[in-house]
């Protein structure tokens, strides 16, 4: 088996529209949320959400790669663009089929769905579809479209497991890598879900906080009055590359992905199982790959949404996980900043990760004021501000809808 590590980073995120930018705020405890400004919110039970600020496409894209994109591939081919030039790799000395690209996305070309079928409906049911309606509402269109921009010519495919996707997709990545199936990975995820049908949808589902006179502190996690998660947007891109490849360009390297797994929890369309059988499971096959025990983890950024019952089965698989016995463990949950990217929540997740490794520093669960009486109290959780924390190995979970579990583990090199 090869060794992967990581060469390169982009982010656009609720809190930062560069890596540096995403970083420094999520230390700081900066918080991403405010009224929707993308619609009308107000005949909705949710009226906030995380949305980008002060982005505009046409600072990183051409009027065509716009007109023929939905956002989620736009904002993933910012982030790749991002990534590409700080891995500092030249594509021209590589074959394009050493190179290949797995991302991931849990809804995929929503906005423009919802576009062409209102055009439609209110339209007279007049059949004028864009010509670029299917291309751009497609899953696969993201990973497509950063191939092309970028003339990457290896394997290429999109990776669905609803919010555990991005998590999937390095889990992918990671392993064509160390088959020797590719030289240079692009992976990572992106979501664009802050539109009418997403955000009403997942309200139906009594999923969304409803804390409108609140939206900064709407974000909870483990706090005994957590009433939902709050939707963000945005995109994470990790280049993943061959460890000898790497250091033989003199590459600057972030750290090494040692561990990946999946589980299912097989339990219930949307609910997590209630003693978190699944996550516990996903994290220990991960530690087994990366031939560590639970007492040599540092760090850990758990999915942690700030729903009731959600963040009470993660803290019962992290409990049983390590035994009671945290070490030299600090958790926090750093979508009390970001909000929930869905199918983007585990690459943006992974790339605090990965930060928290490079600096030491582990990023705050902000908002949480109470800790549900449920959490053991010896549970090392991270609140209000960053601290110092030497972390040699970071592990990052992500849970999706129909019960996918994902664990990924990065380690200093």
């Amino acid at each position: 088996m090869k060794r992967v590590v990581i060469t390169g980073l982009g982010a656009l995120t609720p809190i930062g529209n560069s890596v540096d930018e995403f970083w420094e705020n999520a230390i700081k405890g900066k918080n991403g949320f405010s009224k929707i400004t993308k619609f009308d919110p107000s005949l909705f039970k949710t009226t906030f959400a995380g949305e980008l600020k002060d982005f505009t496409p046409e600072k990183y894209l051409d009027r065509n790669e716009i007109k023929r994109s939905d956002p989620f591939t736009q904002y993933a081919l910012c982030s790749v663009t991002e990534a590409f030039g700080d891995s500092g790799l030249n594509l021209d000395t590589l074959s394009p089929f050493d190179i290949g690209v797995i991302w991931g996305t849990g809804q995929g070309g929503m906005k423009t769905f919802e576009d062409e079928v209102k055009n439609y409906t209110q339209g007279g049911m007049n059949p004028r579809f864009n010509p670029f309606f299917i291309p751009k509402l497609l899953a696969n269109m993201a990973s497509g479209m950063i191939a092309m921009k970028f003339g990457l010519m290896g394997i290429n495919y999109t990776a669905v497991s609803a919010c555990a996707s991005s998590s999937s997709a390095i889990m992918d990545a990671f392993n064509y890598i160390r088959l020797n199936k590719a030289k240079v990975m692009v992976t990572g995820g992106s979501e664009a879900p802050i539109t009418e049908a997403s955000i009403g949808g997942f309200s139906a589902m009594k999923a969304l906080s409803t804390r409108n006179d609140d939206p900064q502190g709407a974000s909870r996690p483990f706090d005994e009055d957590r009433d939902g998660f709050v939707m963000g947007e945005g995109a994470g891109a990790l280049i993943l590359e061959e460890y000898e490849h790497a250091k033989k360009r003199g590459a600057k390297i972030y750290a090494e992905i040692v561990g990946a797994a999946m589980t299912d929890d097989a339990y219930h369309i949307s609910a997590t199982h209630p003693e978190g059988l699944g996550a516990i499971k996903a994290m220990q096959l991960a530690m087994e790959e990366a031939k560590l025990n639970s007492g040599e983890i540092n760090y850990l950024n758990t999915h942690t949404t700030s729903t009731p019952v959600g963040d009470l089965s993660e803290i019962k698989a992290v409990a049983k996980t390590f035994n009671n016995e945290f070490n030299d463990l600090k958790i926090s949950a750093t979508k009390s900043m970001t909000g929930h990217l869905l199918g983007a929540a585990g690459a943006v997740e992974a790339i605090l990760s990965i930060k928290a490794i490079q600096n030491n520093i582990i990023p705050p669960t902000i908002n949480t004021t109470k800790i549900d009486s449920n959490i053991p109290v010896s549970m090392p959780i991270v609140l209000k501000e960053a601290i110092d924390h030497n972390v040699n190995v970071a592990m990052s979970n992500t849970f999706g809808f129909g019960g996918h579990n994902a664990t990924t583990i990065f380690k200093k090199l």
